[in-house]
């Protein structure tokens, strides 16, 4: 006799990098859920994570660890409604970081913990962005511990600073890059759909893997940033690339692409592997360089900002700032031309 799931809508599924995770596809009263949950299968974490994902209001779980320790503080952070109203994909991530910091010092008392205990933690993470986004976590968890518990105790975090970071963030594709990879991803493929449709709408990995035919609205494609809210409206007529690619996919295909937040893109890291791309190329990359193109062309800050679906200019005056410097330095050796060209008309009256 099959053993009846004590996780109804909970699967192991395969992983497109290769590997097993636990999707959680289920609808309760209308509402939707379509997430993953941290393993292994059937440990406190998933079962945490499924019972705060079924649930609109979860109940504070009770903690079988000591008060005051990391363990007791992260299971009812994790269960918070600041938590829960996180974003999807934030919350999956940041739930990894917490099991993390969990498996590494859930036993001890968040009063012991001392700053250099922070610096040996953050080295563990390697790269100074992984080791930022620990110090950062464990802040946030003091804060909580705070206001939730009135746990008296200053963060260790304050005396020790965050590593500096010299890289400007994800990699900005280049124009020889993205033909690179239109030359190994034939026209009509999903991997060339997906390059177009976030080169085209600057679109970001999350907002492209849930657009679909919803998302065209006569002569116009549309789409409402996930992340700040924003709609971006752009017409198709001029953007013949993606016109052309939309064109191709099948009239009984609603979606244009079967994947979640995160397989969307270590799918699409895949591809560009293929294309024989360096490992900096990523499909944030390729929306930086939307912009790029646009600022190199001419476009403002606000007209950057609305492509973006940002709230503000303060991004996008940094892609106006890097296309002005462009200009202004090809303008200033422009002047040299001029000296030369007169230094010649000098020599040819010397030699009449």
């Amino acid at each position: 006799m099959k053993r009846r799931n004590p996780f109804p809508g909970a699967t192991i599924v395969d992983d497109p990098r290769g590997g097993k995770r636990i999707r959680l596809r289920k609808t309760i009263k209308g509402r939707k859920i379509d997430t993953y949950l941290p393993g292994p299968w059937g440990s406190r974490a998933m079962i945490e994570a499924y019972k705060a994902a079924i649930t609109d209001t979860p109940a504070l779980p009770q903690s079988t660890a000591a008060r005051g320790t990391f363990d007791h503080v992260i299971t009812h952070y994790l269960a918070s409604r600041g938590f829960q109203d996180l974003r999807e994909s934030t919350r999956y991530h940041k739930r990894l970081r917490m099991d993390w910091i969990r498996a590494k010092i859930g036993k001890a008392r968040m009063a012991d913990l001392e700053p250099h205990h922070v610096a040996a933690m953050m080295d563990m993470k390697g790269g100074p962005s992984a080791a930022n986004r620990l110090h950062k976590e464990l802040s946030e968890l003091y804060d909580y511990a705070r206001r939730r518990f009135g746990f008296n105790i200053a963060s260790p975090t304050e005396q020790i600073d965050r590593r500096k970071i010299k890289s400007d963030g994800f990699h900005t594709w280049t124009e020889e890059q993205v033909q690179q990879f239109r030359e190994c991803h034939a026209t009509g493929s999903v991997a060339r759909l997906a390059l177009e449709l976030i080169v085209g709408t600057g679109a970001a990995r999350q907002d492209a893997r849930a657009m679909g035919r919803q998302n065209i609205k006569g002569t116009d494609i549309w789409y409402r940033r996930i992340k700040t809210g924003q709609d971006v409206t752009l017409p198709l007529a001029l953007l013949p690339e993606l016109r052309a690619e939309l064109r191709q996919v099948p009239p009984g295909q609603a979606r244009f692409f079967s994947y979640t937040v995160e397989s969307f893109g270590n799918w699409f890291a895949d591809q560009c592997k293929a294309a024989g791309l360096p490992d900096e190329c990523r499909a944030h990359g390729l929306r930086k360089y939307g912009a790029t193109r646009l600022a190199e062309r001419g476009a403002n800050e606000f007209q950057i900002m609305a492509f973006l679906a940002h709230k503000t200019t303060q991004e996008a005056k940094r892609y106006v700032a890097a296309a002005n410097r462009v200009k202004l330095a090809a303008d200033a050796l422009s002047h040299l031309a001029v000296d030369n060209v007169q230094q010649l008309r000098s020599l040819d009256k010397a030699a009449d």
